[in-house]
């Protein structure tokens, strides 16, 4: 049977209730009418490529559970698509809801189609990484057409969601220069397309072509994630002209989508002081009318690096507190190198305690109620229900099991032992003798 809609944005504007719909409602603990109502209006997207046939369907929005991303992907120094892949299972296994891929050497397209065949997360890419890759050429020597043709190849492969720098446009060459940031441009799809405009004097290809480009994602249901080409790679460039204009002009883009039918994200800092965090979501919420954030960090400092998955989920648990939708994570590796297994995991943990004392603060129905199930748990001192509610129980279980404590206390840990107020607290309570020594 033809199918009655175009994308999950224009089921929801038709009363279309969808399968993806259905599936996220009960994950969200929502009414499938007021799901539908929030996705109408651009303030929950369902990142769902119809040619993504493993997809587990996650909502973003701020409304709902904050999600997380991984950034994964091979480079010139670090080649191994095994070793990718086995970093984007142990994602999965410790609940990312997106990957990205943002491959940037060797054939892209085998790795890309390998994800969105057997990875249930949602698919993301940044096509200009991957234009100089797919066509072996040079910057410069690319077509406005080949970034374009890009992006429906991405499209067909099943990507979910693509990152599309079409914020930057001929006047912000100028404002960079005028400007004299200290970071000047810190992303790397921004870099690639103000790099190309320096030398072709041609405007911005996804901003010039962003009619086509929706017509595209509206064909295959692909999710615009309008990124950041200005975001503040340093506390002294954190909300200054720059970000702030390439935002207003994401705010006209974003409408331009609407009417398209196609599913906005617009992406954020950066690099922001913790005192500015929550003024850039809310002005994000306003300029933006309210489309899913989603973030990087963001990094409260500079000065930690080895140490960034931390400067990251302090903001970042400030930033989904007031209003953004999807965390990107930080690694330990971030600045550094390409992350590896140990480094992912360790991004991922951290992002997932900020989405999830965020999703507390906000009073998302049900989100405390493991928090409360650890504390009866530890209350008991019953270990394996701690474990069971435990973020990370494989490193809960592997640090208590590496430092036990004496064998008449093994209830306790060894940090207190008999003088465990816990234990105390409970033989008080219940009449019994309280033996320290």
């Amino acid at each position: 049977m033809e199918r009655q809609y175009t994308t999950q944005m224009d089921a929801a504007r038709k009363g279309i209730l969808t399968r993806e719909m259905e599936i996220v409602a009960k994950k969200e603990n929502m009414q499938p009418e007021a799901l539908m109502k929030l996705m109408a209006e651009g303030k929950v997207v369902i990142c769902a490529n119809r040619n993504h046939k493993c997809l587990e369907p996650e909502g973003v929005g701020s409304m709902l559970r904050t999600k997380i991303n991984v950034n994964l992907g091979v480079s010139r120094d670090c080649k191994d698509y095994n070793m990718e892949m086995e970093k984007v299972m142990s994602a999965v296994h410790l609940g990312a809801e997106a990957i990205m891929d943002l491959s940037s050497h060797g054939d892209t397209q085998p790795f890309r189609r390998k994800l969105t065949q057997e990875c249930p997360a949602m698919i993301g890419t940044v096509p200009v990484y991957d234009s100089v890759i797919h066509y072996q050429r040079d910057l410069a020597t690319l077509t406005a057409q080949d970034f374009v043709d890009v992006v429906r190849l991405h499209a067909e492969d099943g990507v979910d969601f693509v990152t599309l720098h079409c914020g930057i446009t001929r006047s912000t060459l100028r404002q960079i220069r005028e400007h004299k940031r200290k970071m000047n441009i810190v992303s790397r799809g921004g870099s690639l397309v103000f790099a190309w405009m320096s030398m072709t004097g041609e405007e911005n290809p996804f901003f010039e072509h962003f009619d086509e480009i929706l017509d595209i994602c509206e064909e295959y249901d692909v999710t615009v994630s309008l990124g950041d080409a200005c975001r503040p790679g340093c506390l002294a460039d954190a909300t200054d002209v720059c970000q702030m204009e390439e935002l207003v002009r994401l705010g006209e883009l974003t409408k331009r989508a609407w009417a398209h039918n196609v599913q906005v994200m617009v992406e954020g800092p950066g690099h922001v002081p913790l005192n500015q965090v929550a003024a850039n979501m809310e002005v994000q919420k306003s300029i933006c009318m309210g489309a899913p954030f989603y973030v990087l960090g963001p990094l409260v400092t500079d000065i930690a690096p080895g140490y960034d998955h931390i400067t990251a989920a302090i903001g970042g648990a400030v930033a989904a507190m007031n209003g953004a939708a999807f965390l990107c994570y930080v690694t330990p590796a971030e600045h550094l190198a390409l992350p590896n297994v140990d480094d992912v995991r360790q991004g991922i943990i951290a992002s997932k305690i900020a989405a999830h004392a965020a999703d507390i603060a906000k009073g998302i129905p049900g989100a405390r109620d493991v928090d409360d199930r650890m504390a009866e748990a530890r209350r008991k001192l019953d270990w394996d229900a701690q474990y069971d509610c435990a973020l990370d129980p494989d490193t809960a279980k592997a640090i208590r099991s590496s430092r036990m404590p004496e064998s008449d206390h093994s209830d306790t840990c060894s940090m207190c032992g008999k003088f465990c107020a816990v234990r105390s607290m409970n033989k008080a309570l219940s009449g019994e003798y309280i033996d320290i020594l």
